[in-house]
């Protein structure tokens, strides 16, 4: 039995950007670690305590100098708790794919003892717990239990890692629910229990698909005050002035990451499936994934306004990764920007200091040599770090998605607010 002298040994399958900041914060709590990532070179970046996110220090990833990193399901064995980790991506028809959840929680089945805890956190539909893991665990004899993960990528204040973030846990039984409530109470200052796995699966659906939703508003009135030739952002200044009824979400070149431009399209999936419909959730989406195409065509007016034509323009993109801070490129906006314009025959560089290579090739320096050799650089994400002052002392075309340079060019002829 498990106490604060003789604590559970726990395994995380998967140590991406939720499972590696969640092991640390085991690992500061004094907990025996067993981490399973099958990604060698991440693996082996961990096994030599060099952190392979671009968010995340070395000397945080230090922290795990005793547990054992691994690449073998087998090494499961010795775990009192098991927690999942792994990537929940849509399929080609924007359908919820679980290939990388049921494949861990069969290696898991086919390693742990009777009686261990078996916690999921990866973004799924409500069911998920019940319906696919309580059938790949039948007769195995353990207790199942979710928690949704709630990670931040770059929020690190304090180096806490989001441990002073809530953390939600629903079991299958009660029995589940107390087991996870007692095992994360060790790396977290406030554990809520709900009383199912869909709870818990549903409201890490919900607090998602609110960001969502509200980034699309907000970038559907960014495009129809454009039109009206008014400023979104001072409209939003305006607007933030109200102390009650009003929450302030900005506008942004389109969603990117693990979980906004995905997890509408599970509850979306989920609701159909219940026969039910999400039809406001679902154009938020759209909406969402429209915002490159908008970016794309103010890059073709800053082009115009010099006459010059997409084709042969040379495009410099500012931030590849989905936001600042992060080098995170999953769903990132960049890419279904850069593809419209390369089509139209732009030469598409880019320069993002967390991101040094990527399916665009290599980042390229940001300097005025750079910029010599630029028509046009489109802010994506201002990354932390970036001399933007280089922009505004150059003669460069700027199109700016976050109004980072709003206040140095705002009103010039070559700045176009996106």
């Amino acid at each position: 039995m498990a106490t604060e002298s003789n604590p559970p040994t726990v395994g995380i399958v998967g140590l991406g950007s939720v499972g590696l900041p969640l092991s640390i914060l085991f690992a500061r709590a004094g907990v025996p670690l067993v981490l399973l990532e099958r990604d060698g070179e991440r693996r082996g970046a961990i096994s030599r305590l060099t952190s392979p996110l671009a968010h995340l220090e070395d000397e945080q990833v230090e922290v795990l100098a005793d547990a054992l990193i691994s690449g073998e399901g087998r090494d499961l064995a010795r775990c009192d708790a098991v927690i999942i980790c792994v990537p929940t991506p849509l399929d080609a028809e924007r359908r919820p794919d679980l290939s990388a959840v049921e494949g861990a929680a069969r290696e898991v089945a086919a390693h742990v003892a009777e009686g261990t805890l078996v916690v999921l956190e990866s973004t799924t539909w409500p069911g998920t717990t019940r319906e696919v893991l309580g059938q790949i665990f039948a007769g195995v004899g353990v207790d199942l239990a979710y928690s949704p993960e709630r990670v931040d990528p770059g929020r690190d204040e304090g180096g806490r890692l989001g441990s002073d973030v809530p953390k939600l846990v629903g079991g299958l039984t009660s029995a589940g629910t107390e087991r996870a409530v007692a095992l994360y109470s060790r790396a977290f200052e406030t554990v809520i229990p709900v009383s199912s796995t869909e709870v818990a699966e549903a409201a890490k659906l919900v607090e998602n698909v609110h960001r969502a939703v509200n980034i699309a508003l907000v970038g559907e009135l960014k495009v129809a005050f454009d039109a009206m030739g008014i400023d979104i952002w001072e409209v939003l200044d305006a607007a933030s002035t109200k102390p009650f009824g009003f929450t302030r979400f900005d506008p942004g070149p389109g969603m990117g990451g693990h979980c906004l431009p995905i997890d509408p399209f599970y509850l979306a999936w989920a609701a159909k499936r219940a026969g039910a419909g999400a039809r406001f959730v679902e154009l938020s989406g759209e909406i969402n994934r429209a915002m490159p195409s908008f970016v794309a065509s103010k890059v073709r007016l800053a082009l115009e306004s010099r006459g010059l034509a997409v084709e042969g323009a040379r495009v410099l993109v500012l931030g590849v990764a989905y936001k600042a801070g992060v080098g995170i490129v999953e769903e990132s906006p960049a890419f279904p920007l850069a593809s419209e314009l390369r089509l139209e025959g732009a030469q598409v560089r880019y320069h993002d200091p967390l991101v040094p290579l990527c399916e665009l090739g290599e980042s390229r320096p940001l300097d005025a040599e750079q910029l010599a050799e630029t028509d046009v650089a489109v802010l994506l994400v201002a990354q932390p770090g970036v001399d933007l002052e280089l922009l505004v002392e150059s003669e460069v075309l700027v199109v700016d998605t976050r109004a980072a340079l709003r206040g140095s060019l705002r009103g010039q002829p070559r700045y176009f607010p996106a």
